[in-house]
């Protein structure tokens, strides 16, 4: 093997921390680009934050500067006026009421603001309110403790049998509990507010709220025999349900419509839901006819390179202090410059989405035109990863609503007429044939596709199938209606 020393010429990409960053910037959100500002700022002193009321904070600043003049040349002066300035009003500390009747105009009040209960706490507060007996007592609160979020009881009444009994173990009570005691308190809970918590299934608690009507309630007795051939209701069976019951069409008609007016989930209303609110980046609206769009100007930084820092620095110093201040300069310029960047790109991305989805601002869903991130980044001259990073987690707001850069992407399907159709205009013209259709007869799978094809659209029917089961629309037997 023979040693030898020589010179190679080859091409490589290496990423700068300049580029990193950048790259780093265009994936983040609007929240996410707010934090990483502040933490840029709290770190670096030669970059601030341009306020909108600069010019304001300077002129109170002069004025204060002002009135401290004022006040210590009163002071050094050889005779005290009789009057001397004071940066405070007695009004601004004390405010004159004329008359105990009069309102004050600040009141103190104490805090008594307060989150909604649960569903929990909501049934523990009447339960405390009942004449239970202790073991009666320790037993509803078992059972409120088995509650599901949606208000049906989450345990068999056996389990709820062993947690107090071994709750009163625990409490060196020498008492036996029968399963009977327990279904005696799950009757008095089922008859709180809201009237039906603590069923075992959705029969129990429409059963529970029909009983709780007033006697003369117009086919109450019908919808309480409904409630007993359940299993057909749920089955659409209608030809058994007549025969068993043995009500005629109207009054099996009215008795459903009672049974619609109950609540299914007593305990919904209890949820905590929490709202998602999201921030627009990227804003469209329609001006002489063309749409214009631009970014969000409340979210816009407005950063700079801090002045007095800057001017610190001097060009042939070489201590470490110049330095410190030259390398957070240039960091500074870098940032500013990676978020311009990210802005740009965003806004060039967000053109392009608009331009080729204009007949879904003007239409709606069923105009959306199959588009990919391919299509995209050929048009603005991007990569495609980073048509993917900036349209990630990026808002868009219309005349239609708020969405979702990718939202805009989606695969297409061929027509008949040799073109292609975007996959979400599918869904929704789907959508619109299920809403308009006859709740007597409603459409299946393959007339849905024989529809489609008559507007153009070749789509199988498992395509179909699979984009309704998308949008959690139920099957041709389960949307049909009884009468």
């Amino acid at each position: 093997m023979k040693l030898s020393v020589g010179l190679k010429v080859a091409n490589s990409l290496s990423l700068t921390p300049q580029l990193q960053q950048a790259i780093r910037l265009l994936q983040l959100s609007s929240l996410e680009l707010e934090q990483e500002i502040q933490i840029q700022l709290e770190s670096n002193p030669l970059l601030e934050k341009v306020e909108e009321d600069t010019h304001e904070s300077l002129e109170s600043i002069q004025q204060e500067q002002k009135e401290t003049v004022e006040l210590s040349d009163a002071l050094n002066a050889d005779h005290l006026p009789d009057e001397l300035p004071v940066d405070t009003d007695w009004d601004d500390v004390y405010t004159h009421q004329s008359s105990a009747m009069e309102r004050p105009e600040f009141e103190e009040r104490e805090d008594n603001r307060h989150s909604d209960a649960s569903l929990k706490e909501h049934m523990l507060g009447q339960v405390n309110l009942l004449h239970f007996s202790p073991v009666d007592k320790l037993i509803a609160y078992c059972i409120v403790d088995a509650l599901d979020e949606k208000g049906f009881l989450d345990a068999s009444i056996d389990e709820i049998v062993s947690s107090v009994q071994h709750l009163l173990q625990q409490m060196d009570y020498d008492i036996e509990v029968e399963e009977d005691e327990v279904l005696v308190v799950l009757k008095h809970i089922q008859r709180l507010e809201p009237i039906g918590v603590g069923a075992r299934n959705l029969a129990e608690c429409l059963f529970v709220q029909i009983e709780a009507l007033p006697a003369n309630t117009l086919y109450r007795k019908e919808a309480l025999l409904l409630l007993k051939h359940y299993e057909l209701l749920v089955s659409n069976d209608l030809a058994k349900l007549i025969k068993q019951t043995g009500l005629n069409a109207d009054l099996l008609k009215s008795a459903v419509m009672l049974l619609k007016t109950l609540k299914p989930y007593p305990g919904a209303e209890f949820e905590q839901k929490e709202s998602d609110y999201q921030i627009p980046d990227v804003v469209v609206s329609k001006k002489n006819g063309h749409w214009l769009v631009q970014l969000n100007p409340d979210i816009l930084p407005k950063l700079r390179i801090n002045s007095f820092y800057s001017g610190m620095i001097k060009r042939a110093d070489q201590s470490e202090d110049n330095q410190y201040l030259r390398n957070q300069m240039l960091e500074a310029k870098n940032f500013i410059k990676s978020v311009d960047e990210r802005h740009k790109t965003l806004l060039k991305v967000a053109s392009c989405i608009v331009q080729h989805q204009r007949e879904f601002l003007e239409i709606g869903a069923e105009g959306m035109k199959p588009l990919v991130l391919r299509d995209v980044a050929e048009e603005v001259e991007l990569h495609e990863s980073t048509v993917s990073r900036v349209t990630t987690n990026k808002f868009l707001l219309t005349p239609r609503g708020l969405f979702e850069l990718k939202y805009f992407f989606s695969s297409h399907v061929g027509t008949t007429s040799g073109g292609e159709a975007s996959s979400t205009a599918i869904r929704a013209k789907i959508k619109k044939l299920v809403a308009e259709e006859n709740p007597r007869k409603p459409l299946s799978d393959n007339t849905i596709a024989n529809l489609l094809k008559e507007d153009g659209i070749d789509v199988a029917r498992r395509t179909v199938a699979k984009y309704r089961e998308s949008l959690h629309i139920p099957s041709s037997s389960d949307r049909k209606v009884l009468i």
